[in-house]
């Protein structure tokens, strides 16, 4: 069976209801595209938490090292890492309540979406959540 992206309506849904975004493999480098989407989120109004082992900050927010450090709700698990890690990002994020799990334009696992079946989250991949937000706002 074959991956397919949510709906427009609940992508829209999605973003209109969520406040917060944990951002996988955020780099605190203003060049990377990771941090320019993210700005532009948080531009947008939305809380960012850096999910990076590699830095203690990012956009005026603590990092913390991974998912299972985050202390308080997240609406949206937003990753930018390398389709091969999706597999362990998807298992990691079972243990996080959050309403999605989103891989960023040109990240994809079939593997990821197996493992996330059982889960409540939406699954989004291969899609930029920063222009999503700017078609469905």
């Amino acid at each position: 069976m074959t991956f397919e992206n949510p709906s427009k309506t609940e992508i829209r849904d999605l973003l209109a209801q969520s406040k917060t975004i944990a951002v996988v493999g955020l780099s605190d480098k203003p060049h990377r595209t990771s941090y320019q989407v993210s700005e532009a989120m948080q531009k947008a109004g939305y809380k960012i938490i850096p999910v990076n082992p590699q830095i203690k900050e990012a956009l005026g927010e603590k990092a913390v090292a991974n998912l299972g450090d985050i202390q308080e709700p997240v609406d949206i698990i937003n990753v930018f890492r390398r389709s091969e890690y999706l597999p362990q990002i998807a298992e990691e994020s079972k243990n996080i309540k959050a309403k999605a799990f989103w891989a960023q334009q040109g990240v994809y696992s079939e593997e990821a979406d197996d493992i996330l079946k059982n889960d409540s989250k939406l699954v989004i991949m291969d899609s930029c959540i920063k222009v999503a937000h700017a078609i469905y706002q």
